[in-house]
């Protein structure tokens, strides 16, 4: 099979908030395209609901340093502080630049952005459209995106990255509408592809969140940092995961057990239903083990009755629209049925404050290869993240990977391209079509395996599911090593926070069949850590 050949400054690998604010970023001065394996609207920052986060104090007095602490809190202070500092320091203008491009953001009466309450922060200094933020934001995005003539490849799915000699000289891409292999020569990369949710059987993300982005980058050498930490969301849809916006308790909503109780005000008194996720997905889990579930069941309700109508439809109706669809529960008039659900990833590939992949996750950097968003680990949520902070950091360093790139282009030569680039992909799709095939013949025996090259889902779905295996190998093997609680990680035989042998960031590689890890100091500036309470 030949491979078709391209050419352009700058790839872009994904199309939700941070790899469309990179292309954005790039586009006016360079050429540059982008390669989604979803058609870009259908990336999964548009599910994000409840808002986006900056301190402009609309709402109540708020301020940089309350904010900048409330994520390092929220971090449970495994958060890379100066890393924090320029996320929650450049928000105000992220949001500004949004509303400049025509993001339709809910006002208060004098015009002014409207701001909500989000678990964990101190101020109410949500950004928001109703309950369809990330939503907007993406089609705000892609269709600035148009504007400047980016160029867009989608269905194409990357298959690996061409590094040699520590330069990134750009990534082999697989056409799902018309088959066959693309090779993509550029001289910088930016990877936004996204977290890896799919690893768990309930969870709030799409299908296509499988964490291609960290398997292309650990089967490069590259580390993953701090893969064990995974947020769940409290408040999922009951079995099916699907994600009931934190903008319900920011609005007032209640979570109540079998006894009609308000059970947060046993675990988090000052904060109650608004206390970080982490916080709120335990205490639901605990409530469930000590029956109190609903009926006995594993979960609990998210009540808005008392809201009212009129407020449901004008603040949150998908809330409203998601109950009645997949559970047949009006939440005007009846309690929805609830549970923490997989939802984020605060891990993933290391950069620095620029969006600089590193080759040993410290210092050491990969040339020409950038990683913003959710598949990047900056680290700005450390052992929890913020409710908000991610759009936030998926947008601001979306646009810092495309500065960076715009400045290397500056001086960067167009790295040769090796003859054998496409082959180690070539070797791949062909192994698991013949892995596939002898699979379905032993215990299926109904059909052979598609071999079309057209739109062929199962040589996607085997690819995807070798990525989800790698990293959720990884996922377990980080968990057992760290033995401590910190942040969404905790461990019932290790349940309190170790400063002394824990206070450190873990690196995971992969070689081979073997799991190494290393460790890196957490970047402390201003804040010492404290307990954390709430």
């Amino acid at each position: 099979m030949k491979a078709t050949r391209h050419q352009y400054d700058v790839l872009v690998v994904g199309a939700g908030l941070a790899g469309l604010r990179a292309a954005l970023e790039v586009a006016p001065v360079s050429k540059a395209c982008v390669l989604t394996k979803v058609y870009p609207s259908r990336s999964h920052s548009g599910a994000a609901q409840g808002g986006i986060a900056a301190a402009l104090g609309n709402a109540s007095p708020d301020s940089l340093e309350e904010h900048i602490f409330d994520t390092v809190k929220g971090s449970d202070y495994l958060g890379d502080q100066d890393a924090i500092e320029i996320l929650i320091s450049e928000a105000p203008e992220i949001i500004y630049e949004y509303e400049h491009f025509g993001v339709p953001f809910d006002r208060m009466a004098d015009g002014r952005l409207a701001q909500r309450p989000f678990g964990g922060h101190s101020r109410p200094r949500a950004v928001y459209c109703m309950d369809y933020t990330g939503h907007v934001l993406l089609h705000t995005l892609y269709e600035q995106c148009i504007k400047q003539d980016v160029k867009f490849f989608s269905e194409f799915y990357t298959m690996s990255l061409i590094i040699r000699d520590g330069v990134c000289r750009g990534v082999v891409a697989w056409d799902q509408q018309k088959g066959g292999l693309h090779v993509f020569h550029a001289k910088a990369v930016i990877l936004g592809t996204g977290g890896y949710g799919r690893a768990y059987k309930i969870t709030t993300n799409a299908l296509a969140n499988t964490g291609d982005g960290l398997a292309l980058a650990s089967r490069a050498g590259i580390p993953i940092e701090d893969i064990e930490f995974v947020q769940f969301h409290p408040t999922g849809l009951y079995k099916q995961g699907i994600l009931l916006s934190e903008g319900a308790r920011g609005e007032g909503a209640y979570l109540t057990n079998n006894l009609g109780q308000r059970f947060m005000e046993k675990y988090a008194p000052g904060k109650m239903e608004l206390a970080p996720r982490d916080v709120i997905s335990r205490s639901i889990q605990t409530e469930v083990d000590e029956g109190r579930g609903i009926n006995g069941q594993d979960y609990v309700y998210l009540d808005i009755r008392h809201l009212g109508e009129q407020k449901i439809l004008e603040r949150i109706p998908q809330i409203k629209d998601l109950a009645q669809k997949y559970l047949g529960v009006d939440c005007v008039t009846a309690p929805v049925p609830i549970q923490p659900t997989a939802h984020y990833s605060m891990g993933g590939i290391p950069t620095n404050n620029d969006a600089e992949v590193l080759l040993d996750g410290k210092d050491k950097k990969v040339v020409g290869l950038y990683a913003a968003g959710e598949c990047a680990c900056v680290s700005v949520h450390g052992g929890n993240r913020l409710g908000t902070n991610s759009l936030l950091e998926a947008t601001l360093y979306g646009r810092r990977a495309g500065r960076s790139a715009v400045k290397f282009l500056r001086d960067a030569v167009l790295a040769p391209l090796p003859e054998d680039a496409p082959d180690a992909s070539l070797k791949r799709i062909d192994e698991i079509q013949e892995k596939i095939r002898t699979l379905k013949e032993r215990y299926q025996k109904i059909r052979a395996i598609d071999r079309n090259s057209i739109f062929n889902l199962d040589l996607i779905e085997a690819i995807e599911l070798g990525n989800v295996l790698g990293f959720a190998e990884m996922i377990v093997a980080g968990a057992i090593n760290r033995k401590e609680s910190r942040g969404a990680h905790f461990r019932k035989d290790f349940p309190k926070r170790d400063d002394v042998n824990w206070l450190k960031h873990t690196l995971v590689y992969r070689d081979g069949d073997v799991l190494r890890f290393d460790y890196k100091p957490v970047r402390i500036t201003r804040y010492q850590p404290q307990e954390r309470k709430y």
